[in-house]
């Protein structure tokens, strides 16, 4: 696979000699779907970062399978929210320092509770944003519990 480039999440798992596995697909924004296509992977184990805000105003990310949708019941539910609605995609640079299609958990501007889909126990690795659009990493959930906190539940409709 050639890497054009290191992103910021790959420089935080080098730094922390964490394993993962590079994957490069273009520069062109796609779904998560045809990057899961385009990578010759199952959508199943390809994950989307999203970004939501609760209520309380307090921000929480979720990590869902790309083909799913995000149930905002369950994830209000998921961190003791009354409700949650997704962040406005033109504050998601500002607030995250990454953009639509390059949303990673890792290396957020600032570490926001994170919950990811109850899938991810039936996956020995799973595939996300490397924070950059065309770039995905992919490792095991426990090496991504090394790196940041997260939950587990039940996320999608």
């Amino acid at each position: 696979m050639n890497i054009k480039t290191k992103t910021n999440v790959m420089r935080i798992l080098d730094g922390q000699k964490i394993s993962y596995q590079p994957y490069y697909y273009g520069d062109e924004a796609l779904s998560g779907i045809e990057v899961a296509t385009l990578l010759q992977q199952d959508p199943a184990r390809v994950f989307k970062t999203l970004v939501t805000v609760g209520a309380s105003k307090k921000y929480y990310v979720f990590v869902i399978p790309v083909a799913e949708e995000l149930s905002l019941k369950k994830a209000a539910s998921a961190v003791g929210e009354k409700n949650i609605a997704m962040i406005k995609s033109k504050d998601l640079l500002p607030l995250t320092g990454y953009i639509h299609g390059g949303c990673s958990p890792i290396g957020m501007k600032k570490f926001f509770h994170t919950t990811l889909d109850a899938t991810v126990q039936s996956y020995e690795s799973i595939m996300f944003s490397a924070g950059k659009v065309g770039y995905q990493v992919e490792m095991s959930p426990a090496d991504l519990a090394s790196v940041i906190r997260y939950g587990v539940h039940d996320l999608t409709i």
